[in-house]
């Protein structure tokens, strides 16, 4: 036991949560091992802090609970940050430093050597016996920086979020009420709620609070109107605020913020050079050589697209990128002509180049200058969301006789068991909808190909501008894909618009394709190919889902609201859809809901894609050694059972 110290601080709410799943089906000496089979959740808490610092709290036997200061050391702040994803630990608190926990007191006398693979193979006094208080929550400090290929997030989304800026810490309001986002009306929106959203989300306090939809017009329900903060409260939740009553306020008055964010130093370490303007360039970034002095280099385009140029963009703070370049021969070049960085991968949300998954040694086929990485970026960029309510509203299921159907055999729009059917004789089972598909950005969505490029299809008399622009899927419960679809855009267009808002796309004519902001384009249920071919699906219980843009080939300022799913049950005669939804797609959050992190860890470097969702994945070949991406992963990897 431990007298309290200056670190103490009064008990407050949490804010952001860090949670990751482990699996805890191996034992250890001590009695801290979890029984198999059970899991076991992590997480950083507290008030004030921020997001990779906190209490450190553990979820057993349904129950959130902490763990006590004695006998805590660095190594134990090791185990537990590379647990919640970050690469090692900077610092460690105790006394409660980040507020008084509830509940159980989990572990006590945590003892680790630093290399365990979690906290559960440290040894402890066990599970719940502990004669400590909440007086003594140890708390801990991780380094900024992320485990490379560490794939899933690990934060538990609060009830605000930013969406559509350009840059970190600017954004639309968006908040959670009811399961369901929406956004904030601009009616008396000022600098105090934009300081209260700014701290929740673990910025400093606000620059701007802007009106009029300023970072985009946002979809969905308004959950709140006149918001009155003092500027000192916890969350916008804690602060007055009216509900909305129908016609009270439009999505052109949602409310957005500009927050202080702290400065990072990231645009030292690249930068953009040959370009015709500073906001595009070839990416050099800066690297390390053997005598310790510091170099430029080139990035290698092979595999660079749309999602990696946007961490590059946001990194030097130049917005959206517009284009993801694996070729930039066509600008200017310096001394700077050896790769040193290849391989590279990332989701999109990364703050730095750095973040994203690559080669630990450069492999490119392909070298110099000519093919380096480049990258155009704007600061505006369109965003496409899909209607979910009326895809549940208009679906059901038509028997299409296969004499109609050879233009959409032609197209590939059937499944590969068509080929087989008794032509023109017999049908096709089709599971139709319309889907209605938004521009909510602040930039046209325009096709990445010109019109000189487009393909003309003499069956259906029409111009394919991208070749794949949306995916509809049939899955089972547990996200194994039973029957897909696609829909190449033969015809972007305005098919209408928000009020005051003019259409610029239409396809009649060989005109110009696209969907302009606040406009829509709508794929009524009577188009062809407008289906899944579920002929073979047997009834039972599935999950539909579509996502859009799904080739990332039109950059967009936000990727995570691209997809939608849907339940859905089918007799064999009927079907229904409940509870559509827009979120990531299904299969790459399904499965890995059921890996444990080892399993992650063990499976991350597979293969430079880094996407390990099968729970069947337990090792790694000897192969692929050259994708353990830095040293601080190097043992990690070894403990993980990649490298032997």
């Amino acid at each position: 036991m431990r007298a309290s110290s200056w670190w103490r601080r009064p008990s407050a709410g949490t804010a952001l949560l860090l949670a990751v799943w482990l699996n805890l089906g191996v034992g250890q000496n001590q009695p801290s091992a979890q029984p198999g089979g059970d899991k076991l959740k992590l997480r950083l808490a507290g008030y004030p802090r921020k997001h990779n610092e906190g209490r450190v709290e553990v979820f057993y036997k349904g129950q959130w609970g902490t763990i006590c200061d004695d006998d805590f050391t660095l190594a134990n702040a090791h185990v537990l940050c590379r647990q919640l994803g970050f690469v090692s630990a900077t610092g460690w608190t105790h006394s409660a430093k980040y507020g008084k926990g509830t509940g159980q007191i989990w572990l006590d006398n945590v003892q680790c050597s630093g290399s365990e693979k979690g906290v559960e193979f440290c040894e402890s006094r066990g599970w719940g016996n502990s004669d400590c208080t909440h007086d003594e929550d140890a708390g801990v400090v991780c380094k900024d920086e992320r485990l490379p290929g560490f794939v899933d997030s690990n934060v538990i989304e609060s009830k605000v979020r930013l969406k559509g800026g350009a840059k970190t810490g600017e954004g639309r309001v968006e908040v959670l009420r009811n399961n369901q986002w929406g956004t904030v009306c601009d009616d008396r929106w000022n600098l105090q709620a934009a300081n209260v959203v700014c701290r929740e989300l673990g910025f400093g306090s606000a620059k701007e609070a802007l009106t009029g939809a300023r970072l985009g017009q946002g979809i969905g329900p308004i959950h709140m109107s006149e918001v009155q903060c003092t500027g000192w409260e916890k969350s916008l939740w804690n602060c007055h605020f009216k509900n909305i009553t129908l016609g009270d306020c439009k999505h052109s008055e949602d409310a957005s913020v500009r927050c202080n964010v702290p400065y990072m130093a990231y645009e030292q370490t690249m930068r953009l050079t040959g370009g015709r303007s500073p906001t595009e360039g070839r990416v050099e970034v800066a690297a390390k050589t053997g005598n310790g002095t510091w170099v430029w280099g080139l990035v290698c385009g092979e595999g660079w697209g749309t999602r990696e140029a946007t961490v590059v963009c946001r990194q030097l703070g130049l917005g959206y990128a517009k284009s993801g370049l694996q070729e930039t021969w066509y600008w200017e070049t310096n001394n700077v002509t050896d790769m040193v960085l290849s391989g590279v991968k990332c989701t999109g949300n990364e703050m730095s180049l750095s973040h994203c998954r690559h080669h630990a040694v450069v492999n490119c086929q392909k070298a110099g200058s000519r093919f380096a990485a480049g990258v155009i970026c704007s600061d505006t960029a369109s965003d496409l969301v899909l209607n979910a309510p009326l895809v549940e509203q208009t679906v059901y299921i038509e028997d299409r006789p296969l004499h109609m159907l050879y233009c959409a055999a032609e197209e590939n729009c059937l499944s590969k068991t068509a080929a087989k059917a008794n032509w023109p004789y017999g049908h096709r089972r089709l599971l139709r909808f319309s889907s209605e598909i938004h521009n909510i950005g602040r930039a046209d969505f325009r096709p990445k190909a010109g019109r000189h490029s487009w393909v003309w299809h003499e069956c259906h008399r029409h111009y394919h501008s991208m070749d794949i622009f949306t995916h509809y899927d049939l899955l089972s419960v547990n996200g194994t894909k039973v029957a897909d679809g696609h829909k190449a855009s033969f015809c972007l267009e305005d098919t209408e618009c928000q009020e005051g808002i003019s259409k610029r796309y239409e396809c009649a004519n060989f005109g110009e394709q696209g969907i302009t902001v606040a406009c829509w384009d709508l794929y009524r249920h009577d188009i062809d190919c407008q289906w899944i071919d579920i002929t073979d699906v047997k009834p039972g219980n599935y999950i539909l889902q579509v996502i859009i843009n799904p080739n990332y080939e039109v950059a967009e300022s936000d990727f995570t609201n691209n997809a939608m799913k849907c339940n859905c049950k089918y007799d064999g005669h009927r079907i229904w859809l409940h509870k559509c939804h827009l979120g990531t797609s299904l299969q790459t959050t399904k499965k890995r809901e059921r890996l444990s992190w080892s399993e992650r860890v063990r499976c991350a470097y597979r293969s430079h894609h880094a996407l390990c969702f099968t729970v069947y994945c337990f090792s790694c070949g000897s192969s692929e050694k050259e994708l353990v991406f830095s040293k601080q992963t190097f043992d990690l990897h070894i403990q993980a059972g990649c490298i032997r």
